[in-house]
């Protein structure tokens, strides 16, 4: 007897998909205090890779070109946790000062908005005095949140470089672990993807982290020079929130622009902060990150704020620094593979270029040559 093979009903497959879905993205939230140490383990062998390869080639045996590259790597990121860390407590004790310093500003403010055009203020002015003493108290609680959340997270990942010292020394073993899973006559082809998700990652790890780094200083010199109280504690944080594509730019300046508003002793400090991050984020996007980071993931905006945000939700901001670069890596897998392209299509930078906001476009437009 011929056994028949009825087609599964669309709605069916449908709901095995969903169901798929559902349950992945269940166990990623569950189990996230596992997971997101593995994730940022993997971006951080990338990052650690160059150096250790370089003591590997200088003859140094890879446990020990490992070692000396985890110690560097790990000294340098927690040590500027513990900066951070130091920076925010004599924060929190001025905070009582720089509240009063807040106040003093609005009464100011407002005293010349009546004086310039005669309008009474008075009610408007509570407001906004209420307001900002519940954004202090708010602010105290959120740092010393903060405060609390940095470390547990620092105690939570304590096992990350022990993930970075495996990821290095098994990364050949993992490529014929996935070499093993395609069948030979795809082995060229994996081969290359492998090889173009490993160039693309390490060079996007190790340029953001040095153009970080440069951000760190420029911001914390300029706020220096304008005056900003706690300039060099905003400024790094404004650079490390580069990490994080878009949100992390508009959250990273906020920080500095809120501190000059409410505690600067003049309206310039607010204006000067506003022009000295125009210049730096001119710099950074046109100078340092296309000569630095070099090879883009070349995922369009749309796209990279949808995983941020999906990644905000499902590891907190671990998970919104740790998905950009794995979307990277899914693309290329997207961009190799005939029955996927359409979806490398998709979530690419491609198919818009005429409508593109840049010097070439513009030129066109206006039909101007050279």
């Amino acid at each position: 007897m011929v056994r028949q093979h009825f087609p599964m009903p669309v709605i069916t497959r449908l709901t095995i998909v969903m169901l798929f879905w559902i349950l992945f993205l269940a166990i990623m939230y569950e189990f996230r205090n596992f997971l997101y140490p593995l994730g940022l383990g993997v971006l951080f062998a990338y990052l650690f890779y160059p150096l250790a390869s370089f003591f590997e080639k200088n003859k140094i045996p890879r446990i020990l070109a490992n070692l000396l590259s985890i110690i560097i790597g790990i000294s340098v990121l927690y040590g500027l946790l513990i900066f951070i860390y130091r920076r925010l407590q004599e924060f929190m004790i001025d905070l009582p000062q720089l509240e009063k310093q807040a106040l003093r500003n609005i009464e100011t403010i407002f005293a010349a908005i009546e004086n310039g055009i005669g309008l009474t203020t008075d009610p408007e002015e509570g407001e906004i005095v209420n307001l900002t003493k519940k954004l202090f108290e708010t602010s105290s609680e959120g740092i010393q949140n903060t405060i609390t959340a940095t470390f547990n997270t620092f105690f939570s990942i304590f096992i990350l470089p022990v993930y970075i010292f495996f990821f290095l020394y098994y990364r050949n073993k993992f490529k014929t672990f996935i070499l093993k899973l395609i069948p030979e006559d795809r082995h060229d082809q994996a081969e290359d993807i492998l090889g173009e998700i490993n160039q693309v990652t390490v060079k996007y790890m190790t340029g953001i982290f040095i153009v970080v780094l440069i951000l760190c200083v420029l911001n914390s010199v300029g706020l220096l020079i304008i005056g900003v109280k706690f300039a060099v504690l905003c400024g790094v944080l404004a650079a490390i929130a580069n990490f994080i594509p878009y949100f992390g730019t508009i959250i990273g300046y906020s920080i500095p622009l809120i501190v000059a508003l409410l505690t600067g002793e003049s309206p310039a400090e607010t204006v000067g902060v506003v022009i000295l991050f125009i210049i730096i984020q001119f710099t950074e996007n046109n100078i340092l990150t296309p000569n630095i980071v070099g090879m883009r993931l070349r995922i369009n905006p749309f796209f990279i704020i949808i995983s941020v945000l999906f990644g905000g939700i499902l590891w907190g901001i671990p998970g919104m620094f740790i998905i950009v670069p794995f979307m990277g890596m899914l693309k290329i897998i997207f961009d190799r593979i005939p029955h996927l392209r359409h979806w490398g299509y998709l979530i690419g930078d491609t198919g818009t270029e005429e409508y593109a906001l840049n010097i070439r476009n513009i030129k066109r437009k206006f039909k101007i040559r050279g």
